[in-house]
């Protein structure tokens, strides 16, 4: 059976999309926490406030904005970076910014909206920061994850297998992108289609994961998905 597969609705290289209003330009400086996370949301289909500001930043002690312009103020007092989000960065420097981050040796977590195909006129984020990417996802639906790397510090303490209603987004390694290991996969029980919802992306020096996981509340308050991001913080923070 063929996956029932939903593409994005955004503008792409736009930085505007369907349903979503301007990213608000203030650069009011944001208050770093000692844990010097940094949760960036913000864009469509989602909702960000409630769990990847709400929830996670709880969960991890985190600052976050949805505010893309306060991002480069922000990076020099950040160990790690969590973008999670679909909005554009259309910012030269940011973007040249979020680069010397992970050049500097920094920290970056991307989650589920951050791994899609967002931005047509920001080609090497997804070949070299995210190693490839998202175009479509399967319907949300539950679906099996199991952990492909149980040595890895990013899944110690998470189930072998474990169910979770969610989207299975269906990354595909960009063969001239940077290098990624597979930690988990997600099975679809519709179609018995796998894809990878965690992995590492190779960088000379920073620490960058991949969760694709995390489209609502189903995923967030349960404890794999916890468990899943606070190994991630802290694996991405050491330096």
């Amino acid at each position: 059976m063929a996956p029932t597969f939903i593409a994005m609705t955004a503008e792409i290289g736009t930085g505007t999309e369907k349903g979503m209003a301007p990213a608000p330009q203030e650069t009011a400086k944001l208050e770093i926490p000692p844990s010097k996370i940094l949760i960036v949301g913000g864009g469509s289909s989602h909702d960000f406030e409630k769990w990847f500001n709400k929830a996670d930043s709880t969960l991890l002690k985190a600052a976050y904005t949805s505010n893309v312009a306060q991002i480069a103020g922000a990076l020099p007092q950040v160990d790690v970076l969590y973008l999670s989000n679909n909005q554009a960065i259309p910012d030269p420097a940011t973007r040249k910014g979020i680069v010397e981050f992970l050049d500097a040796g920094k920290g970056l977590i991307l989650g589920h909206a951050a791994n899609w195909y967002n931005w047509k006129d920001w080609p090497e984020y997804n070949r070299d920061i995210v190693g490839g990417g998202s175009r479509g996802h399967e319907k949300y639906q539950e679906f099996e994850v199991t952990i492909n790397d149980e040595s890895s510090p990013i899944t110690a303490g998470v189930p072998k297998t474990f169910r979770v209603k969610d989207e299975l987004y269906g990354y595909v390694k960009d063969p001239k992108g940077a290098e990624i290991k597979v930690l988990a996969t997600g099975k679809s029980l519709e179609t018995g289609k796998e894809w990878p919802v965690v992995f590492t992306v190779a960088h000379p020096k920073a620490r960058i994961v991949g969760i694709t996981l995390g489209h609502d509340g189903a995923a967030h308050d349960g404890e794999p998905y916890q468990q899943l991001l606070k190994n991630a913080a802290a694996w991405a923070a050491k330096k």
